[in-house]
């Protein structure tokens, strides 16, 4: 698969569907302002703007537009500006919602579907020894390669029409719900008399309150019903959660097609493969970036992609050292620059570009075309530093964003296996407008096409009250703070986010810029940095100083150049 990309280095804005405003139509209306003319030629909007029910979208249950925040006729208008469109396709998994698996629960083995998800028990037969619960427990030996994200088994117990219980693999979110009950319902189904089933009722529905499954409960002198009733709740549970794909499956890769299809006709140029690494899986071998099983689902997925004009971008974290965003080059997609927010936030603490310089000549070294960032909605990046950056160093970093109100995601709760730091980039940055006008700056002179996350634009601090709100989870919610259409409007008038939006437009319009012009990098001072692009006789230089804490821009044609920006 060769990376035939047509798609500009312009710059692309990163937001939820109603990110500002509410709905899609208020970023179009955003958009269309005069003060955000020019500043971006793409959208990356988050998958919220599908029909989807948790992890603020990432749990699709359908591909149609979500009738709350968006309709065709948005995305017809983002195109008439001149807006590319960046959408997700999930391949891992789908919502227990998704007319897939709620056909399989109704259908049960005769459904169409049996087989679109994976059925734990098929894929580990013959590799391992059934549980008195029902599910395989794989042998020691053919598991000691995977990377489970949860205690215990990624396994949801799911029960059939007919009563069995049947284990799903499920490697994100689950959640079984049960539903209270009242008296006159247990005496329709069951037949008991109406004053037992009023106490079973009350005892029931309490035990459900303190979060106790159906098999647990004690039934006290009701103990003669215990099984009818817990058969009776088990029968009307429901769940909620992120059932994985089984790309084994025809109908799954039917399934691909359809949605990479309808997301080309939505008006997609760019997609985005989110949890591609999980998708493959084999007993015995890792279950997170299976080679080479890995390597074919992206080329395959890439052909189908290329039938309707889309460009393929896979998402994901591994460390520097790994070299896995060199692995993704070399099978022509391009990759997401998960270094530079970090590689940008050390320079600026050590007052050095050492290590970003180092990156800097690994990407043209290599011809890597990447997408880069500052924030995103997932906060900033720490795991992809380890082989790039000394381990103090990205310790350091950890502590200063803590001191400044960010909070640290472990490893998926292993304690001290840092993975990302959720905190906005204007709070990292010690929410100076100078540094931010610093870092943005120098992310639009990196090699790749920008991607700006809407918060970063407006200077947004962190939103601790958010995280209080979210609860348990509620840690991403720092760095997603919606904005009204007035606040948004009222924050194009703040210096920061002003100057922000000229460095975008001069990104977007400056000819010397492309994925074939010439970058020349000098580093005369550990604290000085000089990028110069060169195309068709248009030059574009950034200087920047780091200790005094200044930069200019400067840009010609033909050998006759100016300074158009300047800071400190």
């Amino acid at each position: 698969m060769e990376n035939k990309t047509a798609l500009s280095a312009g710059v692309m804005l990163n937001a939820y569907p109603d990110s500002m405003g509410g709905t899609l139509a208020d970023i179009v209306a955003l958009l269309g302002r005069g003060e955000m003319k020019g500043a971006f030629d793409a959208f990356y909007i988050l998958p919220s703007i599908f029909n989807t029910d948790l992890d603020r979208g990432f749990s699709v249950i359908d591909y149609n537009l979500n009738e709350c925040y968006a309709g065709q006729a948005d995305l017809d208008a983002l195109r008439r500006l001149g807006i590319d469109l960046k959408f997700d396709l999930i391949l891992n998994h789908a919502s227990v919602l998704s007319p897939q698996f709620q056909d399989l629960l109704k259908n049960g083995e005769n459904s169409r579907y049996k087989d679109f998800f994976i059925n734990w028990n098929k894929f580990w037969a013959g590799h391992g020894q059934m549980t008195e619960e029902g599910y395989i427990q794989p042998d020691a030996e053919k598991i000691k390669d995977m990377f489970f994200r949860k205690p215990g088994l990624p396994i949801l117990m799911v029960r059939m029409p007919d009563g069995s219980e049947v284990p799903y693999w499920n490697t994100f979110y689950q959640e079984v719900r049960y539903r209270k009950v009242d008296a006159s319902e247990l005496v329709e189904s069951l037949g008991i008399q109406y004053q037992a089933a009023s106490r079973i009722a009350d005892l029931v529905n309490a035990a459900l309150e303190r979060g106790e499954k159906p098999a647990a409960m004690d039934f006290g002198a009701f103990q003669a019903h215990k099984a009818a009733v817990v058969d009776h709740l088990e029968s009307r549970r429901s769940y909620l959660g992120q059932m994985d794909l089984n790309v084994a499956s025809p109908l799954v890769w039917e399934f691909y097609d359809e949605t990479l299809h309808k997301l080309a006709d939505y008006g997609a140029k760019i997609i985005r493969l989110d949890a591609f690494a999980y998708a493959p899986k084999t007993p015995g071998a890792k279950n997170f970036l299976n080679e080479p099983d890995t390597w074919q689902m992206l080329q395959r997925v890439g052909g189908i992609a290329q039938q309707y004009g889309l460009s393929i971008l896979p998402e994901i974290h591994a460390s520097y050292g790994e070299k896995t965003h060199e692995k993704l080059c070399e099978a022509g997609c391009m990759t997401y620059d998960f270094f530079l927010p970090g590689l940008i936030l050390d320079a600026f603490e050590h007052k050095n570009f050492e290590y970003l310089v180092r990156w800097l000549d690994d990407i043209q070294q290599k011809g890597m075309r990447v997408v880069n960032m500052l924030g995103c909605h997932d906060g900033i990046p720490l795991l992809d530093l380890k082989g790039l950056l000394p381990e103090k160093r990205i310790q350091a970093m950890v502590e200063t964003l803590k001191g400044r109100g960010g909070l640290v995601k472990d490893l998926h709760g292993a304690k001290n296996m840092y993975y990302q730091v959720n905190c906005t980039y204007y709070s990292a940055l010690g929410e100076s407008d100078r540094k931010m006008l610093m870092a943005r700056a120098l992310q639009l002179f990196m090699p790749g096409k920008p991607q700006v996350w809407y918060l970063d634009l407006f200077a947004g601090k962190n939103d601790l009250e958010a995280v209080r709100r979210g609860g348990g989870a509620g840690h991403k919610e720092i760095n997603r703070t919606n904005l009204s259409l007035e606040e948004a409007v009222e924050k194009l008038e703040q210096p920061v986010v002003r100057r922000q939006l000229e460095l975008l437009r001069l990104r977007n319009s400056c000819p010397a810029f492309g994925w074939d012009a010439k970058l020349t990098v000098e580093n005369p001072a550990p604290a000085q940095l000089t990028l110069r692009w060169e195309k068709e006789g248009h030059t574009a230089a950034l200087t920047m100083d780091l200790a005094a804490e200044r930069f200019a821009i400067e840009v010609g044609e033909n050998g006759k150049t100016e300074v158009v920006f300047q800071e400190g």
